[in-house]
């Protein structure tokens, strides 16, 4: 009978250590998302950006869609693209020449945007440590949104789950090299490098970008070291000196800090004009960001006792996510609202499957034509989106001292 056992007992499989299941798990899925993005994006795997009817560049512009038409019909500026059935269309570059030639001739309306004399670059920090509460979203169509209205931009990826990086056509383990993220201009040793080496070009004209990946990490862990070797600069200024050498570049730097209040986060808030806290209308998200509030406070105070810059032109709630028909997301804002007032930005991001649809191909609404979509959830989504970040705009321009 013990022979019989031994002969029908099943020979076991060595158990494989778990590092290495996780090792080629984290393998497989990076290719595949590497051969999504040839298969989305051919025939040079990288994204483009799509033209612009003449109704949205005339909306883009702050000119009637007749006014456009003459200026094209009359010569000036760039000719747009006619389609077989008649439709004219401009890109983005175009747009944005079509804007310095209104400028040229203009006596009162500014059309091109930039900042000018004294007015200081903007940098917006949008935070939150808990996540879903739609920060990446928020930051990258801000970025975006603020780009198409004629701005310089610098988008900064300061999350080491890299999502802003890849929104913008760059997968993280494939495309961002060792160095090459902000990393390399904050870093302690002597391979620290200018930042303007590393911020690139993207495929939006007026917006750049600062890559990340999972080596920012590697800042949370040198920090400690050194301020136990007490080093010459400071942690929480460092990112801010090195924004400062790339701010003459742009009108606005928009920051996606990550999920949580460490080095990284301290030094985004040090740097900041401007504070954006994405909030998802549920009691549970509310009290996450009570904690969230506590916790900053604490910890800029200890900031701002070592000599930490935290002048703000403002701070704004932005609610993320939100289903109006929703009772009770409808109660939670109202209960935001009524704490902090003027601080919650009068209108809402929309919870809206366009949003979601368009990230299944890492894009943003910006990016996917309203053909794409049923024309009420487009025209819902993106009228949401204008508004907040339209509000944003004019909270800039106010801070510049211009009407809103």
């Amino acid at each position: 009978m013990a022979k019989a056992r031994s002969q029908f007992s099943p020979t076991l499989t060595p158990k494989r250590p778990m590092t290495e299941v996780i090792a080629a798990d984290g393998a497989a899925l990076s290719q595949e998302l590497q051969a999504m993005r040839q298969a989305l994006f051919p025939p040079v795997s990288q994204k483009t950006l799509r033209s612009f009817s003449s109704v949205e560049s005339a909306k883009l512009i702050g000119i009637a869609d007749a006014y456009l038409r003459q200026l094209s019909l009359n010569g000036k500026g760039p000719q747009p693209a006619i389609s077989p059935g008649g439709r004219r269309s401009y890109t983005l570059d175009q747009i944005n020449e079509i804007r310095a030639v209104l400028d040229e001739n203009s006596k009162g309306k500014r059309y091109v945007p930039h900042r000018r004399g004294d007015e200081h670059c903007q940098v917006m920090a949008v935070l939150n440590f808990k996540g879903g509460s739609g920060k990446t979203t928020t930051a990258a169509h801000l970025a975006q949104y603020l780009a198409l209205q004629g701005h310089r931009v610098l988008a900064v990826d300061l999350d080491p789950q890299a999502s802003l990086t890849a929104l913008h056509g760059y997968q993280p383990e494939y495309d961002i090299g060792s160095n090459e993220t902000m990393y390399a201009a904050i870093r302690y040793d002597e391979q620290r490098r200018p930042l303007s080496d590393v911020v690139r070009k993207t495929y939006i004209p007026g917006l750049d970008l600062v890559p990340g990946n999972l080596e920012l990490m590697e800042f949370e862990h040198d920090t400690p070291r050194a301020l136990a070797e007490r080093s010459a600069e400071p942690f929480f200024g460092r990112v801010a000196s090195a924004l400062g050498t790339v701010s003459d570049n742009y009108d606005v730097m928009v920051l996606d800090c990550p999920p949580q209040l460490g080095f990284l986060t301290l030094g985004a808030l040090c740097a900041s004009t401007g504070l954006l806290i994405t909030a998802h209308p549920q009691m549970l998200d509310v009290m996450s960001m009570c904690q969230f509030l506590l916790m900053t406070s604490d910890l800029l105070s200890v900031v701002q006792d070592s000599g930490g810059d935290l002048d703000y032109d403002f701070i704004r709630y932005v609610v993320t996510r939100y289903e109006p028909s929703d009772g009770p997301q409808t109660q939670v804002v109202g209960f935001m609202r009524s704490l902090f007032r003027e601080r919650v930005l009068t209108n809402h991001m929309l919870k809206s499957t366009a949003i979601s649809d368009a990230g299944l191909s890492k894009q943003t609404l910006y990016e996917v034509g309203r053909e794409n979509f049923s024309k009420n959830t487009y025209d819902r989504a993106m009228e949401s989106l204008d508004a907040v970040n339209g509000e944003i705009e004019s909270l800039i321009r106010q801070a510049w001292g211009r009407a809103a």
